[in-house]
């Protein structure tokens, strides 16, 4: 049986008449630059995640960058996030010329480890990055007292986390401003690039409307030097379909991950993800932890890809190790946990089609092998 990481096409056939309508629409219109979809997924969007404002651009990076430079964000700030995490997180930061100040992880969530924010702080530290990762809340309490004590901005990196909650409010609505990715494999997935800032800060929104528009308030008058990072309607179209079935889809991916988990009890040196008292999570990925004395990860992702089952790693080098943050002075040990977990983390395949036969079929896999000892050091 053939088990895909995730599958666009069966999600594509699932809604083909509401998708090719509104592409169809689009192209009776001919809008396809900030048209009446962007405008109409903007004002939904914002409202699904609890904010007032919603400005779309091109990507989730874009939507880092132009939310931390409407922050203030600037050449020779500090901005404290994690380092295991995608690179558009720390990329974003250097782009504002800004410089990202790591701090560990919690090795349960994988999230920022808000008790080790604090001793980071200095004079020129002007914001916190946090990232909810897999579609995991970071712990937002304790951030978000530091951030007010310090007069710092918090900018949420909600690019795999669409629809997740901490403490019954919607990732992205609890700071300063939130950042949505929408690459086809996030948990709303354009047919393309795409990307988006939600805030209930209108001056924030207004900023990152000009930025992305080539610093224009006005056409052909420019404020400052911008950027073109506009959404494109075609994608906002798609994206509007979707959104009508995005918790729907967010209560498919809970209930297998939770069927996944139950089975994965019990199997040796496989930690299903944990869920803590205060998150919602929605799996944007199935993420196991594989104990590193017996699981040997390569192996046992080839036994896997030898049965059809997709995996990955997300995310096998932390950013501190990474070439391209080399000059920010940090070395191997500087931050245990997010070390240790790269070595460790696998994902699984998960997606609101998933067949609950696919599962089994998954879990037989990993159970034959681990029975077997196949993939153990």
């Amino acid at each position: 049986m053939k088990v895909p990481l995730v599958d666009l096409k069966a999600q594509y056939c699932a809604i083909r008449g509401e998708i090719d309508q509104a592409i169809h629409r689009v192209i009776e219109r001919s809008d396809f630059i900030l048209g009446v979809d962007v405008k109409s997924l903007e004002e939904e969007l914002a409202s699904y995640t609890g904010c007032n404002f919603g400005v779309g651009v091109a990507s989730g990076t874009d939507a880092l960058l132009l939310a931390l430079l409407a922050c203030g964000i600037r050449p020779g700030d500090e901005v404290i996030t994690t380092p295991f995490t995608f690179i558009a997180t720390a990329e974003a930061i250097t782009q504002c010329g800004a410089l990202p100040v790591f701090v560990d992880i919690d090795p349960r969530t994988y999230n920022i480890d808000c008790t080790k924010i604090e001793a980071e702080i200095t004079e020129k530290t002007r914001a916190i990055l946090p990232v909810h990762l897999y579609g995991q809340p970071t712990d937002m309490d304790p951030l978000l007292d530091l951030a007010k004590k310090y007069n710092l901005k918090v900018i949420e990196d909600c690019a795999q986390s669409l629809g997740a909650e901490y403490k019954g409010q919607k990732a992205g609505s609890l700071g300063d401003a939130g950042c949505l990715s929408f690459f086809p494999s996030k948990i709303l997935g354009a047919y393309g690039d795409g990307g988006m800032v939600v805030t209930n800060n209108q001056e924030i929104a207004e900023k990152v409307d000009m930025l992305r528009r080539h610093g224009c308030r006005d056409k052909y008058y420019h404020v400052v030097p911008g950027y073109n990072s506009r959404l494109d309607t075609m994608q906002a179209a798609v994206l509007r379909v979707k959104l009508d079935h995005l918790n729907e889809w967010n209560t498919w991916r809970r209930e297998k991950a939770q069927l996944y988990s139950r089975l994965l009890r019990g199997i040796p040196g496989i930690e299903p993800p944990c869920e803590p008292l205060y998150s919602y999570h929605i799996f944007n990925y199935y993420t196991v932890r594989l104990q590193s004395t017996s699981v040997n990860r390569c192996w046992f992702q080839q036994c896997l890809k030898t049965k059809e089952i997709a995996t990955a790693v997300y995310y096998p080098v932390s950013l501190h190790l990474q070439e391209a943050y080399k000059g920010l002075g940090y070395k191997l040990g500087d931050f245990p946990h997010s070390e240790s977990i790269q070595e460790e983390v696998l994902s699984l395949p998960i997606y609101p089609e998933l067949e609950e036969t696919q599962i089994d079929y998954v879990i037989d896999v990993i159970g034959q092998y681990c029975g077997e000892g196949v993939g153990f050091a």
